[in-house]
């Protein structure tokens, strides 16, 4: 079931966002060869606590059957796509491109939880992983253009994978998706980053709040499961990018509410 915040719930989950985006911008200052996802972790599990907030990662479960994941922050290097832990620690080298992936509950119990996700270089990369960085934000940002009462949900995934494919060769991930967020960590709808006709029905209405997420691959866009269960990889090795925002549709079109820059 799709839901609809109301005004005061917004206004805890813009003050979470506005949170978050700090602490991530915090996150990114530290990424430099030499750094380990342990020291980021560290720190976004004291920072969250500090702000009177919630990793709401840490401890997460889908279904009861799932081992719950580890850590306050998914650190994912080069070709890991999404959900690889902070620990144990792993140190940067250059070269390398890392995705700091982060959702805070708050406030801290019984709050409103918002999610955000960014791509950024460690040291020097190649002038492909940069190019893979530029178009997956963009990506994004020709995403988020679309919401706005009353359009489809599909148009955020057309735009989104249209402007992958005719600004580069990589490939759009399909097996993973963004989703609604808010009242709990995941919730209805699914919003893959390409087209499907079946969202065309899902009209957008003020209140509802999105977590919209391109993930991004060099090569193809399959993927798989690492030995530890959680780590999602590119099934050809290649390099991945991963953008997220939080996002709420308003009267007027919408509000980022994890804004970083």
């Amino acid at each position: 079931m799709i839901t609809i915040k109301k005004a005061n719930e917004i206004e805890l989950l813009r003050q979470g966002g506005k949170i978050l985006g700090q602490i991530m911008k915090r996150l990114l200052g530290e990424v430099k060869p030499g750094a380990t996802t342990g020291h980021l972790e560290e720190m976004a599990d004291f920072l969250i606590g500090k702000a009177g907030g919630r990793p709401s990662f840490k401890g997460f479960r889908e279904d009861q059957n799932d081992q719950s994941f580890p850590t306050a922050l998914c650190t994912c290097i080069n070709d890991e796509v999404v959900h690889a832990p902070a620990l144990p620690a792993r140190e940067l080298k250059s070269g390398d491109i890392i995705t700091i992936d982060v959702g805070m509950e708050y406030p801290a119990p019984k709050g409103y939880y918002a999610d955000m996700a960014v791509t950024v270089a460690v040291g020097k990369i190649s002038r492909e992983a940069q190019k893979l960085i530029k178009v997956t934000k963009l990506a994004l940002a020709r995403g988020l253009e679309q919401v706005r009462p009353g359009n489809s949900l599909n148009n955020i995934g057309k735009a989104v994978e249209q402007y992958v494919r005719r600004n580069s060769n990589f490939s759009v991930v399909r097996d993973l998706v963004g989703h609604g967020v808010g009242y709990a960590l995941h919730e209805d709808p699914q919003i893959p980053n390409y087209e499907l006709s079946h969202n065309k029905k899902i009209i957008l209405k003020p209140g509802m709040v999105l977590a919209i997420e391109p993930m991004v691959n060099i090569g193809d866009s399959s993927i798989k499961t690492g030995p530890d269960g959680l780590t999602i990889l590119t099934a050809d090795g290649s390099l991945s990018v991963q953008f997220e925002h939080t996002v709420v549709v308003t009267e007027q079109g919408h509000e980022v509410l994890t804004k970083y820059e």
